[in-house]
């Protein structure tokens, strides 16, 4: 019939495609192979970056309190340093020279110290209460890892997301400093990093903790009351460690933070201690960051895949 289409004509292109090959494919089903060969480079590429689609997912979680983190950041510096190393330091240097403390004064001795447990305290912010929200009270975690983002590609983006905020706090503290006078040395900048260490160091620990939660009940809370406020004030902190009693000094010695304010201290004015014992310092807050982070890992793999 004169009214028929011919083969190969304008109906039959309208419905399907013929390659180079000469095979002929549906329209549709090209379509259709386009969109999962498009879904599979994303899968791909979520696999390969997903570490940083989950830390770019907490920059902007972070940013519904921003001004929060840069309050604290700019205010614990002005208060503390004045008030500790200003304040404090007025009279402990009048009663004891201007060398109180390990030949230096002690707004020297104690700003690195300072600058230390400020990195802690944005690992006990960062590194608990986000973890249980992912985990049970907004369980994005379980959402994450529905998609092709791995579970230990989530602890990763935490701690780099962390890691990044522990810096900014640092610097900005650090800029406090010399602004105080409170850096002699010209090695002072080391200490940020020494910081930075050290906060990451006790928050694997603390998340990998949060990780084995399945409610609130209070834990998070005792371990500020007795973990951290306690390590704060027997970890030479405010004081050298020496000063106390034998049977307290312990708790210094297993303080994250006592390595990392002595180990703060040699960069930030020079104070004399064996090359030996810095080098504890660096591999005890070395092992305490891996088994922490692999610790964490291996528990968000066991309560995603159950």
């Amino acid at each position: 019939m004169s009214g028929a289409p011919e083969p190969g004509g304008a109906a039959g292109g309208a419905d399907a495609t013929e390659p180079a090959d000469g095979i002929r494919v549906p329209a549709a089903s090209a379509a259709r192979s386009e969109t999962v060969a498009a879904a599979v480079a994303q899968a791909a590429r979520t696999r390969r970056y997903g570490s940083w689609y989950v830390a770019e997912h907490r920059f902007r979680v972070m940013r519904s309190y921003a001004q929060t983190v840069l309050f604290t950041a700019i205010g614990n510096p002005i208060v503390y340093l004045y008030a500790m190393g200003v304040g404090l330091a007025t009279l402990v240097d009048g009663n004891l020279g201007a060398d109180a403390v390990n030949g230096v004064s002690y707004l020297a001795f104690l700003a690195p110290a300072l600058l230390a447990s400020s990195a802690i305290s944005v690992a006990s912010e960062e590194f608990t209460y986000p973890i249980m929200l992912g985990f049970k009270w907004n369980p994005v975690f379980f959402g994450m890892n529905a998609s092709s983002i791995q579970p230990r590609q989530i602890i990763n983006g935490i701690v780099i997301s962390v890691a990044a905020r522990m810096l900014l706090t640092c610097a900005i503290y650090y800029a406090f400093m010399l602004l105080f006078g409170a850096v002699p040395g010209p090695l002072g900048f080391v200490a940020v990093f020494v910081a930075l260490l050290t906060g990451l160091a006790f928050g694997a620990v603390l998340m990998g903790y949060t990780a084995t939660l399945t409610n609130d009940t209070g834990q998070l809370a005792m371990v500020q009351r007795f973990v951290i406020l306690p390590m704060t004030l027997f970890s030479g902190t405010f004081f050298p460690l020496d000063v106390l009693p034998g049977y307290l000094q312990w708790i210094g010695w297993i303080s994250p933070l006592w390595h990392g304010t002595e180990l703060s201290r040699v960069f930030a004015y020079g104070m004399a201690e064996p090359i030996w014992l810095s080098l504890v310092h660096v591999v005890y807050l070395v092992v305490l960051l891996a088994a922490g982070w692999i610790w964490a890992r291996r528990l968000t793999l066991r309560r995603l895949n159950i």
